[in-house]
Formats: structure tokens, C-alpha cells, sequence
């Protein structure tokens, strides 16, 4: 898997829309809150002509792209955390994903129920995320209810860790999500486990259908994610949709017509790529692979993303670059030209590297 990123807003915003024009995985869809009980997950190959090039390249037959997933789950309602709609526990289906996708209503439409009443864009933005900090508290103070008894029983150890959540639970109640505070690598590892939702990137999408009215609440809900530092990007979900029930063809003859350059699928991808700053890698010692890594990673780790063998055996790596590929034009050329290097567990994986990996079982 490349990463995943869960789908959250309010009833009847358009998420279902949306995950069906990024996915194609037909969830249901109705005109009454809270139609997506169960969560909905599509997976789909990340878009990349760069491996398309290198299969050409290499000879290989069916490179194997990276993929990303959704998860769509229930629309939140104020009061979710006190039972009202369907409560938060669904939640529980989006706490280990990589990114959230918060999506934001700003189209009006009489067919279209609008659970809060009037439209407004930033009032909805609000209730959600009082409703994702309400659900962080409840789980640290669980934590912190169950660490409490540990430290009465004698266990010291614990201590660092109710210390931190209760410094995280007056940042929550002051108002702000937890991925506004910093924290050291020490202090994300001893709350690594709970899933703390606020501590997630998130990319404001707004669903509009493009009319001017609208494009003033798109604007409004860009703002606001600048003012916040986290990732925007607004889509037209019904004619997302449309297109991604066409063929390739289509599509590109569609997007053409409309004036449409990219489809909001590869949008989504590049935002979320630049939002939790990430790289693709490939992989070539028999098939043809693409994947995703947190820029950054050095080669053990990213051996063992693939499997464990990889990592526990590690010898070394074998690199060289899509780029120095596409400028000789072979791997033999690549080896005869001295471009092949040989590097050891601490080296950093760089984008468009194209890595062989030598280990021993």
C-alpha cells in the first residue's frame, strides 16, 4: 500500500460523491443524512508516466504502480460525541490512516438536505473539528484513567506518558487540534498507539458546482486553510464523478472540452503528496514496482516496508536514478557507464531512485 487518507465532514456535503469520482467504487449515495454507515474503501493505482517510461526502459511487462486508499465513513453531527447521529465510534475506522480529507458543502442545492440548516462553510468546518478534538479527549482520558491506576500499583514508568496526554488534553481544550502543538520524536512514539486523530495532516476539500455564489464560499474555506497552514484543494464532485465513470479516451477527450487540464483524482494525489511530504521509489530486481516513502527514509526502513526479509537480512542497496536511466537509456548502460552505486542501510532514499536491494535470509 502506498498510504491511505479516511474521508470525514458533515451529512450530506458530497463525500460519497467524492469518494466515488477518486475511486470508481460506486458507494452509495442518497439524500438523507447518515447513508454511509459502514465505511466505504476504494483502492487506486497513484497515476505516474514516469513508471510507464521506465517500464520501456527496462523491458519490464505490467510495472505494478503504488496505491493510495480511502476510506469514506459516516458524515459527524454536532453532538456526535454525546450519541447524537450516529455517534463518533465509527471513527475508530479512520484513526491509523495516513491524512484526512475533511470535505466542505459549498454548493447550495434545494434537492440536497443540508443537516445544519443555512450553508455556511466555516460554521460546518467547526463542527467537525469540535467533534474530532472531543473524540481525541474521550480516548486520552481513558488513557490517562487507566495509566493513573498503573502508577498507584507501582508502575513509574507510565508516568512520562500521563504527563503528555494531559499537557495534550488542555491543548485540546483550549480550542486547537493536537497537530498545532509541537512535539518531539520521543513524545509521538509514547502516543503512537491511541490514533489521535487531530495530530493528522488534513486537505480542506471544498465541493462546490462552480457558480459565482459559490466560488465565494470556495474562497472562503481556501482561507481558512491557509490562515491553518494545512492542504485546500476544491473539486466540482458531481463532475468528477461523470468523469470517472468514462474510459480513458474519454476522459481525456472530456477534460479537454471542459478546459479541464487534470482530473481531480491526480490533484488530490499531488496535494496529498506535498501535504505529508512524500516521494515514489522503485523497485526493479524482477518485477517492475512503484512505491511510496515519507522523504527522508533510509534504506533499511524502506526495505522493510516491502518485507521484513528485506530489512533483517539487509546487505546492501543497489541505486541509480530515473534520471541518469532516461539520459543512457538501459540498465547495461547504466552498470557500463560506472552509474550503479552501491549504498548501505543509512542511505536516504531519494525521489525517482530506482533501488535493488541484496540481502540474506
Amino acid at each position: 500500500m502506498g498510504f491511505n487518507c479516511g474521508i470525514i465532514g458533515l451529512p450530506n456535503v458530497g463525500k460519497s460523491t467524492i469518494f466515488n469520482a477518486l475511486s470508481s467504487a460506486g458507494a452509495p449515495m442518497a439524500n438523507y443524512p447518515f447513508c454511509t454507515i459502514e465505511p466505504n474503501r476504494g483502492i487506486v493505482p497513484v497515476p505516474d508516466d514516469r513508471l510507464l517510461h521506465i517500464a520501456s526502459l527496462l523491458t519490464k511487462d505490467k510495472p505494478i504502480p503504488t496505491r493510495i486508499e480511502f476510506v469514506d465513513v459516516a458524515g459527524l453531527v454536532k453532538g456526535a460525541s454525546k450519541g447524537e447521529g450516529l455517534g463518533n465510534k465509527f471513527l475508530d475506522h479512520i484513526r491509523n490512516v495516513d491524512a484526512l480529507i475533511h470535505v466542505v458543502r459549498c454548493f447550495k442545492s434545494e434537492d440536497v438536505v443540508h443537516v445544519p440548516g443555512e450553508i455556511d462553510p466555516l460554521h460546518d468546518i467547526e463542527i467537525v473539528n469540535t467533534e474530532l478534538m472531543l473524540a481525541d479527549l474521550e480516548i486520552l482520558s481513558r488513557a490517562v484513567e487507566k495509566m493513573d491506576k498503573q502508577a498507584r500499583s507501582g508502575i513509574k514508568q507510565v508516568k512520562p506518558t500521563i504527563d503528555l496526554c494531559r499537557r495534550l488534553m488542555d491543548h485540546l481544550n483550549s480550542g486547537k487540534h493536537l497537530k498545532s502543538l509541537r512535539l518531539e520524536e520521543n513524545e509521538l512514539a509514547l502516543i503512537k498507539e491511541m490514533g489521535l486523530i487531530t495530530l493528522k495532516p488534513v486537505l480542506y476539500l471544498a465541493n462546490s458546482l462552480e457558480s459565482e455564489t459559490e466560488g465565494a464560499m470556495v474562497a472562503r474555506v481556501a482561507e481558512y486553510a491557509d490562515e491553518e497552514g494545512t492542504g485546500f484543494l476544491a473539486i466540482a464532485g458531481k463532475l468528477e464523478e461523470e468523469i470517472s465513470e468514462l474510459s480513458t479516451d474519454e476522459k481525456q477527450e472530456y477534460l479537454g472540452a471542459m478546459g479541464i487540464e487534470e482530473s481531480g483524482l491526480n490533484r488530490l494525489i499531488r496535494t496529498a503528496y506535498q501535504l505529508l511530504d512524500l516521494i515514489t521509489y522503485y523497485t526493479a530486481a524482477t518485477d517492475l514496482q512503484a512505491w511510496t516513502l515519507k522523504r527522508g527514509t533510509r534504506a533499511l526502513a524502506a526495505a522493510g516496508k516491502i518485507h521484513t526479509d528485506f530489512a533483517q537480512g539487509f546487505i546492501r542497496a543497489e541505486v541509480y536514478s530515473y534520471e541518469e536511466l532516461e539520459r543512457v537509456g538501459s540498465e547495461h548502460a547504466i552498470r557500463e557507464q560506472g552509474l550503479l552505486r552501491t549504498e548501505g542501510r543509512d542511505y536516504i532514499i531519494r525521489e525517482g531512485d530506482i533501488v535493488k536491494y541484496l540481502f540474506h535470509v
